[in-house]
């Protein structure tokens, strides 16, 4: 496993793991069934095929070429079966797997805040709908002029616009490893535990970040966020390089993305206001 372009360790990978079988619980029951069904079809291949040699030689007591040949068919084809579905389903474990090492590494992007405060996206959890503008300079410019016309609108659906320019990675990427967060750079959110004045910390620290994030903020780290947006492109079959908008959900997750700048007033009417019961269900 990766995490802003360095490997991290099996610690690392372990966590992965852990999301995974919480993600998919029955995989590895799944996995127990093909593997069992799959000895059973080899054991009844490895037994039915001197039988079916000898229903082809024929002669007395030879067993019924036709059903022989049946069941032998039956056997490999289930053992094919059954290897495949083994194998289909490591696949898309480890497809799940790349998909929640970029989720993590996403939430752990830094951003800079109107008030100059730096923060991880995964400390805006809930709070905003952060939209993920990059291409060229010019292009980015004009589609947070376009949407400067849907300011209010946008502003009410919680949209935080993060432009992030193609080759401005010229700040120092910021070391961390894990799902730790960086002491030197954020400032993190009070866990909501059973103490009374720690719930009150952490409210109050989500309503400073509500009123901190308006509408844009600056990237920290070019180079972290342009390798996770390459990485990203390429899983999904985009060109690295090509203008891209993500739209997140406000639990932090990919909303949709597309090709070029979004069109702001379909994302006014399609995006449900912050205190819209839609808007609750996505926390």
């Amino acid at each position: 496993a990766r995490l802003g372009g360095e490997d991290i360790g099996s610690s690392f990978r372990r966590d992965l793991k852990l999301i995974s079988e919480v993600q998919a619980p029955f995989r590895g029951v799944r996995r127990f069934f093909y593997i069992a069904f799959s000895a059973a079809a080899g054991i009844s291949t490895f037994f039915t095929i001197p039988r079916l040699i000898g229903a082809i030689e024929g002669g007395d007591g030879a067993p019924d070429l036709l059903n022989t040949a049946g069941n032998a068919a039956i056997n490999i084809g289930g053992l094919v079966l059954f290897v495949a579905l083994f194998i289909w389903e490591n696949k898309k474990e480890e497809e799940q797997l790349a998909q929640i090492t970029r989720d993590e590494t996403l939430s752990r992007l830094p951003l800079r805040l109107s008030t100059n405060r730096v923060v991880e996206l995964v400390q805006l959890r809930d709070t905003v709908r952060p939209v993920i503008l990059a291409g060229t300079k010019e292009t980015v410019s004009k589609a947070i002029q376009k949407a400067e016309r849907f300011r209010t609108d946008l502003l009410k659906r919680g949209v935080l616009l993060v432009p992030v320019i193609w080759g401005e990675a010229k700040r120092p990427s910021i070391d961390r490893k894990g799902f730790g967060l960086s002491e030197k750079t954020t400032t993190s959110l009070p866990s909501i535990g059973d103490d009374f004045e720690e719930r009150a910390q952490s409210i109050t620290a989500k309503s400073r970040l509500k009123t901190e994030a308006r509408f844009k903020a600056e990237i920290v780290s070019s180079s972290e966020w342009e390798r996770w947006i390459r990485d990203q492109q390429k899983s999904e079959g985009v060109t690295p390089g090509e203008d891209v908008y993500i739209i997140l959900r406000l639990d932090g997750r990919i909303r949709r993305s597309g090709k070029g700048m979004p069109d702001w007033q379909q994302i006014a009417q399609e995006l449900p206001p912050m205190d819209a019961l839609l808007s609750k269900l996505e926390r």
